[in-house]
Parts: structure tokens; C-alpha cells; sequence
């Protein structure tokens, strides 16, 4: 019986924790990170669609395509924007703002966070969910499984990031990796506007090549 009763005690408690928890993160403030991701989503819509309106016009090769080609080539528009707003601002907010540095704020670093990161974060949550959706919709084609996990995975780190406020530093750090997708977006367009024996080609491959070795650094 007193079994039963600490059994029941547990379960109380691991419950008013959950609660806790829930009430600290989720429900808290939720306005800037949700409103950021429903940001992103939309962006990624309208870079997609200014793609589309644009890519036809200045580039007689697009009409060419088929249309799971075009589809791709609209994602990887979505794919480059994102990654130079993530890059830019991670690497303004590791290196250059006020928010990580020791002698301008007080507390652990690890639990700083500011409008600015979260709606970044948010902003790139939502890339991630648009993304996943594109892929699942026109799977194979965009990606196979490996793509659906890392986008989940990227997703879910970058929440926790984002809805606790905890390790942002260390999420920025690793975002700033993507600086090598617009080379490599670069490098598929250049591949399917029949430049892969061009000089820019060759300049592109060695200069993400660099990019790779400096990040790995």
C-alpha cells in the first residue's frame, strides 16, 4: 500500500513539473516566437513565387525545365535566402553584438536571448517547417530520408532553442555553417544551366571547398 501511495506521489509530481515547464516555456511570451515561424513560413511562399515570376523571365533555360526541375529550383532559391539571413545575423550576433559578450551583460551566457535571436530563430524554424512539407509533398524527388530527419532534428533543436531561451549561443554557432549552401545551390544551377565545365563552376567547387575547411576549423 505505501507502495502505491509513493508511486501515486511520484506521478503528482513529475506531473506538476510537466506543468511547470508548460507554463514557463510553451505558454509564456508566446507572441515573437510563434509569429517569427508563421514569418518565415511565408517568406519562404513569396521568395518561392518571386522565384517563379523572375527565374522565367531572365532565364530562357527555366521554361526548359521539367516541372519537378522548376519545383527544385524554386526550393533552392528558398534554400539560399534562408541561409544568407541565418548566417548574417548568427554571425552579427556571435561575433559583433553585445548580447554574448561577458563584459557588457551580466549571467550565464548560455541562457541569453534576446528579440532579435528569437525571432530568428523562429524565422528559421519556419524555413525548416516549409521546407519539410516541399520535401514530403514531392518525395523523392527534393530529398529522400536522410533530408526529412535532418530537417526534423534541425527543427526541434532550434525550438528548444528558441522556446526556452537556452544554448542560442551555441545554435548560432552551428547556423553560421550554412554559409556553404548558397555554393552549393550555386553549383546544381550552374549543373543544370549546362555550365559544369565553365570556370565559374570550378571557382565555385574550390571555393566551397575552403568554405568546408574553414568551418571544419
Amino acid at each position: 500500500m505505501l507502495g502505491a501511495e509513493g508511486a501515486s506521489t511520484a506521478i503528482e509530481s513529475y506531473q506538476s513539473q510537466a506543468q511547470q515547464l508548460m507554463k514557463d516555456y510553451l505558454l509564456a511570451d508566446t507572441f515573437v516566437p510563434y509569429s517569427s515561424i508563421l514569418v518565415g513560413i511565408f517568406a519562404c511562399k513569396l521568395v518561392y513565387e518571386l522565384t517563379q515570376l523572375l527565374s522565367a523571365f531572365y532565364f530562357k533555360s527555366y521554361s526548359s525545365l521539367s516541372i519537378i526541375k522548376r519545383i527544385e529550383w524554386n526550393n533552392r532559391a528558398i534554400s539560399t535566402v534562408h541561409a544568407v539571413f541565418i548566417t548574417g545575423i548568427s554571425l552579427y550576433l556571435v561575433f559583433k553584438s553585445d548580447l554574448y559578450n561577458d563584459n557588457a551583460l551580466s549571467g550565464y551566457i548560455t541562457y541569453r536571448s534576446s528579440f532579435l535571436s528569437t525571432s530568428a530563430l523562429g524565422t528559421s524554424i519556419g524555413y525548416f517547417i516549409a521546407d519539410l512539407v516541399m520535401i514530403v509533398w514531392f518525395y523523392p524527388s527534393l530529398g529522400g530520408l536522410e533530408y526529412v530527419i535532418h530537417h526534423l532534428l534541425s527543427a526541434s533543436s532550434i525550438a528548444y532553442a528558441m522556446i526556452t531561451g537556452e544554448g542560442q549561443l551555441y545554435t548560432f554557432m552551428i547556423l553560421i555553417s550554412e554559409a556553404t549552401t548558397p555554393g552549393v545551390n550555386l553549383r546544381w544551377y550552374l549543373d543544370i544551366a549546362g555550365l559544369k565545365r565553365s570556370r565559374a563552376y570550378l571557382v565555385n567547387g574550390v571555393v566551397i571547398f575552403l568554405a568546408w575547411l574553414v568551418r571544419t576549423f
